[in-house]
Order: C-alpha cells, then sequence, then structure tokens
C-alpha cells in the first residue's frame, strides 16, 4: 500500500463544490470515479480544501492509498485520460504513508476577481462578480489591511458551519485593480465556511462607500455574521496557491 498525493485543477462552474455528494456531481465524485476505473480498485481520495459549488482551483490537494504497481509520478498522466476536459491533474507523488493535507500546517491563497465596468464581460462571466456600481479599490485595501493577522473570524463564517474554533490568522491580503478588473488576494493558514467570499463581499461595501474601512475592526469585534457584508458569488473564487510549511 501506498499513499499518492495530487495536485487538481478544475473549473467549478458545473459541479456542485468538491466534496463528494450523492445526488450532485462533484470534483471528488469525478476523481474518486476516474481513479477507480483507472487502477482497477475503489479509491476514495481526500482533499486539502472542500471548496464549495462555482469555485475554481489551480492547487487543490487530494491524497489517496492504493496498491498499484504504476509509479506515483505517473498517475496523473493517466488519469488525465479520462477526467473531464474541466480537471486535471497538474502533479502526482508518493508522500509518506501519514501525510494529510489536513493533518498538517499549510498556507492557502485565495483569489477574489471582480468586474467592474458598465456592463458585463461575458467571457469572465464564469470566473469573476461582474458590479456596475464603481468601486474604490484604495478603500477596499484599506479596510482589508485591519484583517491581516491572527482574529476570530466568527463575522466572517457562514451560519451552520461546525468548527471548534473560529479563530484564523491572514497573513497578506492584497487588493489590486488592472483595467475593469479587480483582485482580491488572501493568504492565510485556514479558511471558515465561506470565510473569503464573506471578506469579498464586505470589501465590496466598502468600496462602494456604505462604509469607512476602519469599521472593519467593529466588524471583527462583533464576532456576527450579520456585522459583516453581504457573501460574495463563488464564480469569482479561485483557489491559486497551496503551500505547506
Amino acid at each position: 500500500m501506498k499513499r499518492i498525493m495530487l495536485t487538481v485543477a478544475y473549473d467549478g462552474s458545473a459541479y456542485s463544490g468538491f466534496q463528494e455528494q450523492d445526488n450532485a456531481p462533484t470534483i471528488e465524485g469525478e476523481v474518486n470515479r476516474c481513479l477507480s476505473e483507472l487502477l482497477g480498485e475503489e479509491v476514495r481520495v481526500a482533499g486539502g480544501s472542500r471548496t464549495d459549488a462555482g469555485v475554481h482551483a489551480l492547487c487543490n490537494v487530494a491524497v489517496f492509498d492504493t496498491e498499484t504497481r504504476i509509479p506515483g509520478e505517473k498517475i496523473c498522466y493517466a488519469l488525465n485520460q479520462r477526467l473531464p476536459e474541466d480537471i486535471r491533474i497538474r502533479e502526482s507523488r508518493e508522500v509518506h504513508a501519514g501525510f494529510h493535507p489536513r493533518h498538517c500546517e499549510s498556507r492557502k491563497t485565495y483569489e477574489y476577481r471582480i468586474v467592474n465596468d458598465r456592463f458585463p464581460i461575458p467571457t469572465k462571466r464564469l470566473y469573476a462578480y461582474f458590479t456596475y456600481v464603481p468601486l474604490d479599490e484604495k478603500r477596499m485595501a484599506e479596510a482589508a489591511a485591519y484583517l491581516i493577522g491572527e482574529h476570530d473570524f466568527k463575522s466572517f463564517c457562514s451560519a451552520g458551519s461546525q468548527v471548534l474554533s473560529t479563530v484564523r490568522t491572514i497573513y497578506d491580503i492584497q487588493v489590486e485593480r488592472e483595467g475593469e478588473e479587480i483582485a482580491i488576494r488572501v493568504t492565510g493558514n485556514g479558511f471558515l465556511y465561506n470565510m473569503v467570499r464573506i471578506i469579498a463581499g464586505t470589501l465590496i461595501e466598502a468600496g462602494k462607500g456604505l462604509w469607512e474601512p476602519g469599521h472593519m475592526e467593529e466588524i471583527i469585534a462583533a464576532r456576527d455574521r450579520g456585522a459583516a457584508g453581504p457573501t460574495a458569488p463563488a464564480c469569482g473564487l479561485m483557489l491559486v496557491k497551496y503551500e505547506f510549511v
């Protein structure tokens, strides 16, 4: 028995998230199905980040155990021949038997993209949130700076999440505009359910001028989901970096 780690990229538009579900297409479900066919054994992968429906990834991580004699680094080539074209394994390699992506220290970077223009751009509709309301990216960046560090992010966690602690650390958060697009890039040691999308929705409210950037301190202190902004749509979110430290 050996353990294999996969680096998985996907367009999440057609899927109900990463984690396998009984009655809906998921990234994990497709990977499990194709791996089981390829290896001739029942395979169940364990993912590092359980991204939501419609969320994309360049580098999610998953592990599985197998008896196959296929070298770990070759599995990605064979698996990509079976997977649908909106899912690709960018790398596969053998790791030690005790390795699990959710049980070791890591840094994840998510990027949320916004098209801020008079009209939507059709080619970006699946990969960015559109708003015609003018956004001030400098106000957004100023508000975002209050999130850096270790905080209780309960205000940025959707109701119903079952976690032991809502304390997380954000190492860096950047808000940058290039033409009609604004990118919010957040790096942290872990994220709560819908946390990045709620951060994005809250920063959009600041960008519209609905509140001053310093109000972010009050939102954090409230520890109340109702204090933060709306949850931004899933289409604008992508997991762009996954590092083990």
